[in-house]
């Protein structure tokens, strides 16, 4: 499905590469800019409620910046690794080590909450997607040498399906863009549907 950002300007709520590439490998040609929010959220939100709460934030966020046109889509997302608890970004080896250890031969899900606001117009949309991901059983090896390669510090979970540790995904069940940090497919369904609302 291809959709071209002709008749449809976006803006993207995001600095993440994974999402600038994927909208503009189909067709978007998207206005960055990035929402600077406090992603602090309260511990009694359910994982589903937090990513959407969060994307809807940074959205409303960029949605105050003069550069976004009138009639604009903007498009925010937050993505994040749950197994038992919401598991985020390691900011450092050990809590990279102990993230993949964690999830080590076992299943867990990735949620992405999406906000999509027509800048001057009353639309807006807000979603989430979940993709279960097994993992197989890696070494402690196999940890320490891709926490060497930087890879897993920007991302939720501390890993890329898509970079050097997707070879230790056994199978997903659901959306693989999902697990990059951005349900194409369904936001494309979603905005097609807010555009005939």
């Amino acid at each position: 499905m291809i959709i071209t950002s002709a008749a449809m300007p976006v803006v993207l709520a995001s600095s993440s590469p994974r999402r600038i590439d994927m909208l503009r490998e189909r067709g978007f040609n998207p206005l960055i800019i990035p929402a600077d929010i406090d992603e602090t959220i309260s511990s009694d939100l359910d994982v589903r409620c937090a990513v959407m709460c969060l994307a809807l934030k940074k959205a409303l966020k960029a949605a105050e910046d003069s550069r976004v046109p009138a009639g604009a889509w903007i498009v925010g997302a937050d993505t994040v690794v749950y197994r038992d608890r919401i598991i985020g970004k390691p900011t450092d080896f050990d809590e990279a080590y102990a993230i993949l250890e964690y999830l080590r031969g076992a299943a867990h899900d990735v949620y992405t909450g999406v906000a999509l606001i027509q800048a001057g117009v009353s639309r807006r949309g807000v979603f989430y997607e979940r993709t279960r991901v097994f993992f197989k059983n890696y070494s402690d090896k196999d940890i320490i040498d891709y926490i060497k390669t930087g890879e897993p510090f920007d991302k939720a979970g501390g890993y890329a399906i898509q970079g050097g540790f997707g070879k230790y995904v056994d199978h997903i069940e659901g959306d693989r863009d999902n697990v990059m940090g951005f349900p194409f497919y369904r936001f494309a369904e979603e905005l097609a549907r807010l555009k005939r609302s």
